[in-house]
Formats: C-alpha cells, sequence, structure tokens
C-alpha cells in the first residue's frame, strides 16, 4: 500500500512516543529509520528526544546519509551509519529501531547473550538475540560489529550500548525490539526464582516448524539447533543446553555466530541441579524458622 511521505514521517513520530513511553529510551537516545528505495530513507534527526517529534523534524536521506531535502536545524541521526548496514547486508529489510531498552541492555553490559529458548512465541517470533562486540557511537566500528549476526538474527544486543531491531516494516521492528524487552524480563525474573528451564529441543523444532507454516518474515537461527533432532527425531528430548553440551561448545558456537564467555556457555546439567539443591536447603531452612 502506498504510503505518502507524510504518513511515513507520523508513523515514524507515533513508533518514538512508543518507545519513549514504554522507557526504552531516556532524554534524546535512540533511533529509527525506514527505507523507501535504495537511496532514500527516512531517519529520526539527532539531539531530539523520540517521544516529542513532530514530522516536520524527520529528515530524508541518501543511501550514504546525507540529507536529500533541506530541514531547517534537523539533522540526521550520526548513528545511521549502522543502519545502512542492515539494509545493505539485508534486502529483505525495510524499518530499522535502535533503543536501550533497560532489561535487554543490562543483559548486553554484562555480556550475556539472549540465547535461552524458554518461550515458544520469542521462539517462533524472535529465536535468539546475540550480542556484538563494544563500538564506538556514531564511528564505522558498530557497523562493523554487527555483519556476523545480520544474516541469522533480526535483533541484535549491542555490547554496553542497547538494542538493534529490523523488520519488513516499522511495526515489525518496533514489535522485535518490544520483543527482545519482554523476552529479558522473563529470563531475568526465571533466573531470580532459581533458574529456567528451557524447551526440548524436539519442541523446539515444532515451534520452528509452526514458524514456517506461519510465513513469519525475517531470518531466524533456530533450524540447526539440536542436530540429533534435526536428523529425524521429533522426539528429542534434550534440552538446547544439553544438545550443545553433546554436541560441542565449538559447534554451537559457530552455530549461534558468536564466541560465548567460558561463565555463559551452556551450563551443564550438574549445575542446574546445584542451582535446584541450593534452592531447596534454602526453602527447609526457611520453613525451619517458621515453624520455631
Amino acid at each position: 500500500m502506498f504510503k505518502s511521505d507524510y504518513e511515513i514521517k507520523k508513523e515514524l513520530c507515533e513508533v518514538g512516543k512508543k518507545i519513549y513511553n514504554d522507557g526504552f529510551v531516556a532524554a534524546n537516545d535512540g533511533n529509527f529509520s525506514v527505507q523507501i528505495d535504495k537511496d532514500t530513507y527516512f531517519v529520526t534527526p539527532t539531539g531530539v528526544s523520540k517521544g516529542f517529534m513532530t514530522p516536520d523534524m524527520i529528515c530524508k536521506v541518501d543511501g550514504q546519509g546525507n540529507l536529500k531535502e533541506a530541514n531547517g536545524p534537523w539533522k540526521p541521526s550520526s548513528e545511521f551509519k549502522m543502519h545502512l548496514k542492515v539494509y545493505q547486508q539485508r534486502p529483505d529489510v525495510k524499518a530499522v529501531v535502535h533503543a536501550h531498552p533497560p532489561i535487554a541492555t543490562s543483559f548486553a553490559i554484562a555480556g550475556i547473550p539472549l540465547d535461552k529458548l524458554i518461550m515458544p512465541e520469542a521462539i517462533i517470533f524472535l529465536g535468539a538475540v546475540p550480542i556484538a562486540q563494544y563500538g564506538t557511537p556514531s564511528t564505522m566500528e558498530i557497523p562493523e560489529s554487527l555483519e556476523p549476526y545480520l544474516q541469522d538474527y533480526d535483533a541484535i544486543l549491542l555490547a554496553n550500548h542497547g538494542a538493534l531491531s529490523f523488520g519488513c516494516d516499522l511495526n515489525t521492528a518496533f514489535f522485535r525490539m518490544e520483543s527482545t524487552e519482554f523476552y529479558a524480563k522473563l529470563l531475568m525474573y526465571a533466573r531470580l526464582l532459581g533458574g529456567e528451564k528451557e524447551i526440548p529441543c524436539g519442541e523446539v523444532k515444532k515451534l520452528v516448524d509452526l514458524r514456517k507454516q506461519f510465513g513469519v518474515p525475517g531470518k531466524h537461527p533456530m533450524e540447526k539447533l539440536c542436530p540429533g533432532c534435526y536428523a529425524g527425531d521429533d522426539t528429542c528430548s534434550m534440552s538446547p543446553t544439553e544438545a550443545n553440551e553433546k554436541y560441542g561448545v565449538e559447534s554451537s558456537a559457530a552455530y549461534h555466530g558468536f564466541q560465548p564467555l567460558p561463565s555463559q556457555v551452556c551450563p551443564t546439567s550438574s549445575g542446574n541441579k546445584d542451582i535446584e539443591s541450593i534452592v531447596a536447603e534454602v526453602t527447609k531452612k526457611v520453613l525451619e524458622q517458621m515453624n520455631k
């Protein structure tokens, strides 16, 4: 459906309000864009709160980030370089969103990727979210750090910086940012309660098959998660963590497209049992104190 320039600018402003009201950005943080053609993009301005933009502030730029039309005092975001890298590598992408959702950004700061398969919706519509290496904002360091992940993921954490999501339209890109933060929140809460329990590999395969049936656009890194169940065993009961352990950390790291830190590489089953033992022991002591 054809949209006028004004309609596209208005949509960018509406997404800006959602991102600001959701607490995904503070002050003038964040930036997002929409591709019109290979040499035309609308991008949010620098130095402006994304919750208070008006359509006249949105900048129209070319494939190098240069203004195509004079826009008064408003200049395009200096971080548009990383948007361009996504558009260049992913022809299916028509919109990019960069924000600092607090919990997902905390995972990025801690160096913990969102790669635990804990929710059917996250598996079907998002997959996993890796962490790109740290780069200085507004330089080519961040665009270059994204390159290893762009063919397999639709959302990426930026080390010590925030998150980037993208999709076939602006709403899809925004929803993936929202899903990334929700996923991070659930994982954080699960770990506060003693640790997440992953969905078994055989069930993950069914969810990936459902994704194909639904025709969900974008990329997905999960199709070779467990070599055993993708060799024909749809009943594989191992968790993705156990599958990674069985088939080797090296293959798992290559599959995910990043090198996990040793403390973040697929916890062993015994590690999970240790956590359960600790929780059980603490519960026992609390009950003993209550019965005194």
